[in-house]
C-alpha cells in the first residue's frame, strides 16, 4: 500500500518514510500534525482494546476492536469530504437499545470487514474512501488480551480493566504479557524495517503502548530497523498506571519491553500549564509527568521545549511535534 496520491501534499520520490506505533488520541495528535509534511507514513494501530463500542463489537461479532484504527484514519484523511467523513465517523449514537454508545465509525469498519472478508481488507477500503495520507495497519490480526500483574500478585486481565482499574490503582504494575499470544502482521513488520524514523506515540503506558512491543517478532523488527527511534515523552501520568512516574520511568519501561537499548530522541515539554488545568487533572489524581534527568540514560538527545496546546484539555500541539519530528 502507498500514500494517497490525492493528497494535497504531494509526496516527493524518495521521502523519509515515517512509521508512528501507539493508539488513541496520543497517535491521532501526532498523525494530524505529522501528515502536514512530505512525509510517507504509516500508522501502527494498538489493537488489543476491550472496552465501549470497540469491545462490545469484539465480543460480540468477533473482529478486532476498530477504535484506535478509526482515530488514526481520521487523523490521515484528506481531501474536500474529510470534515463530513470526520463528523460521520466521530459520530456516536445516544439513543436506542442497541446502537446506543456505538461509534458510528466503528460500524462501518464493522460492516467493510464483513463485506470485503476481514480486518485488513476493511481497513484498506475506508482509507480508500477516506483518501488517506498514508497508511493505517495493524500490529496484529490476532485475537489476544492485555494482562497486567501487580505488585501485590493480582492479574488484572482485558485493557478497559487496566485502563479504568476496578483495583487499588495505587498498586504498580510490575509486568505486562498477551494472552494468547499475537504475531506481528507481515505488512506492519515490513514498514518497520524499511522506516527512516520510527516514533512512539504518548499515550496510556500499560493498556496502550506496551502491548503493542509485546507481539512476537516486534522486537526482532526494531532491532533490524535502522530508523531513528524516537520517544514523545506523556503530558500527564495516569491512575492505576504511572501513578508517581517521571518521564525516564516511562521510558526506561517501554525500552524494557521493546528490547531496545536507548531511543535515538526523546521529546519531552517542558513548558508550563495553565494551573487551573492542572488543578482539574488532579482531581482524576493525573499529574503533568516531568522531565528528569535520567532520561538522557534512556535517549541519546532529549529534545525540550514548549510542546503543549493550550486546550481545556492536556494535549500536545501536534504541528510543534510534527516540526521537530520532520527535522530530526
Amino acid at each position: 500500500m502507498s500514500p494517497s496520491t490525492a493528497s494535497s501534499i504531494r509526496i516527493p520520490d524518495g521521502a523519509k518514510k515515517i512509521v508512528t506505533i501507539g493508539g488513541g488520541t496520543g497517535s491521532y495528535t501526532m498523525l494530524t500534525g505529522l501528515k502536514e509534511f512530505p512525509l510517507e507514513i504509516t500508522a501502527v494501530v494498538n489493537m488489543f482494546d476491550s472496552g465501549g463500542s470497540a469491545g462490545i463489537l469484539r465480543d460480540e461479532f468477533g473482529v478486532l476492536p476498530p477504535g484506535d484504527v478509526r482515530r488514526c484514519l481520521l487523523a490521515l484523511s484528506e481531501g474536500e469530504q474529510a470534515s463530513i467523513l470526520r463528523d460521520l465517523f466521530t459520530y456516536r449514537f445516544n439513543g436506542g437499545t442497541g446502537l446506543n454508545g456505538h461509534s458510528f465509525g466503528n460500524l462501518f469498519l464493522l460492516a467493510l470487514s464483513s463485506i470485503y472478508g476481514g480486518e485488513i481488507e476493511g481497513i484498506r477500503k475506508a482509507s480508500e474512501l477516506l483518501n488517506l495520507k498514508g497508511v493505517v495497519l495493524p500490529v496484529s490480526l490476532d485475537n489476544s488480551h492485555i494482562h497486567a500483574k501487580l505488585e501485590d500478585g493480582t492479574e488484572i486481565i482485558g485493557e478497559t480493566n487496566i485502563d479504568i482499574p476496578k483495583h487499588d490503582g495505587k498498586l504498580k504494575i510490575t509486568d505486562v504479557f498477551l494472552d494468547p499470544p499475537a504475531k506481528l502482521f507481515d505488512e506492519t513488520r515490513d514498514a518497520i524495517v524499511a522506516a527512516d524514523s520510527i516514533v512512539v506515540c504518548p499515550g496510556d503506558l500499560y493498556s496502550s503502548l506496551v502491548p503493542t512491543f509485546l507481539v512476537e517478532g516486534m522486537s526482532d523488527a526494531l532491532k533490524e530497523s535502522k530508523a531513528k527511534k524516537i520517544l514523545v515523552s506523556n503530558l500527564m501520568t495516569k491512575w492505576g498506571e504511572t501513578n508517581g512516574f517521571v518521564a525516564s520511568d516511562a521510558a526506561r519501561e517501554l525500552l524494557r519491553f521493546s528490547g531496545l537499548p536507548k531511543f535515538d530522541h526523546a521529546i519531552c515539554n517542558t513548558g508550563t500549564m495553565d494551573p487551573d488545568l492542572v488543578r482539574a487533572y488532579e482531581k482524576e489524581n493525573k499529574f503533568p509527568m516531568l522531565l528528569d534527568d535520567r532520561m538522557k540514560d534512556y535517549a541519546t538527545e532529549v529534545v525540550t521545549g514548549d510542546f503543549f496546546s493550550e486546550a481545556d484539555i492536556a494535549r500536545h500541539d501536534s504541528k510543534k511535534i510534527a516540526e521537530i519530528i520532520s527535522r530530526l
